[in-house]
């Protein structure tokens, strides 16, 4: 039986929880994309999956699906996991204000637009699990989770917080973060820290559907 162990595990109370649960991810690359094989996993069906990306060739270090050099990423991912609702659509500012956020249970925020990670923050506080600073990494004992007001260590962490302090923006929100300091120069990144991210998220994702800790 598929989901025989997820639901040991968590009880036939809460495996239903998570069956029922709907997840909205933004961005679907080297973390994004671990979260939703996690979530997939682990019973939840109802995702809907937000990129306008295409794979590159340089994406075969870290991504899930991304052998399908050329091909867009959201509609890939759909072939893979067929319940999940895949939208082609590149976030700006215009998107995030015109999209309709209430029906999920949890948004997970792997974009990479400060911009529009801001805006998604100020909408979507209470339901948001936000991923920050996972590039230019190796160390998966770094990896923190906490409110956006205690992270630490992290540039992107800190301009948010910045940004949203300017906003007078105070309500808390979850951060998956690591303070480890940067490894190299460039885009360099590490599968065992972006996947790590993205399976820690899904893990904060299961607790919040569950209500444990």
């Amino acid at each position: 039986m598929r989901f025989e162990r997820c639901r040991h595990l968590f009880g036939e109370e809460g495996f239903a929880k998570i069956a029922q649960s709907k997840i909205l991810i933004l961005g679907v690359g080297g973390v994004g994309s671990y979260a939703l094989d996690c979530l997939y996993r682990s019973g939840v069906q109802d995702i809907t999956i937000v990129d306008y990306d295409t794979y590159d060739e340089s994406n075969r270090n870290r991504q899930i699906g991304s052998d399908a050099v050329g091909k867009s990423k959201v509609a890939t991912l759909a072939s893979h996991y067929p319940t999940i609702t895949p939208i082609e659509q590149q976030m700006d500012m215009a998107w995030v204000e015109a999209f309709d956020f209430e029906p999920y249970d949890i948004i997970i925020d792997a974009a990479d637009t400060t911009r529009v990670k801001l805006e998604v923050a100020k909408r979507c506080y209470k339901k948001l699990i936000m991923s920050v600073g996972s590039a230019k990494r190796y160390d998966t004992n770094k990896i923190e989770v906490a409110s956006i007001w205690k992270t630490h260590g992290d540039a992107l962490a800190r301009k948010i917080r910045n940004e949203l302090k300017k906003a007078k923006f105070d309500r808390n929100f979850t951060v998956v973060f690591s303070p480890e300091e940067d490894r190299c120069q460039g885009k360099g990144s590490f599968v065992g820290v972006t996947g790590a991210f993205g399976l820690t998220i899904c893990s904060e994702a299961i607790k919040r559907i569950t209500h444990t800790k």
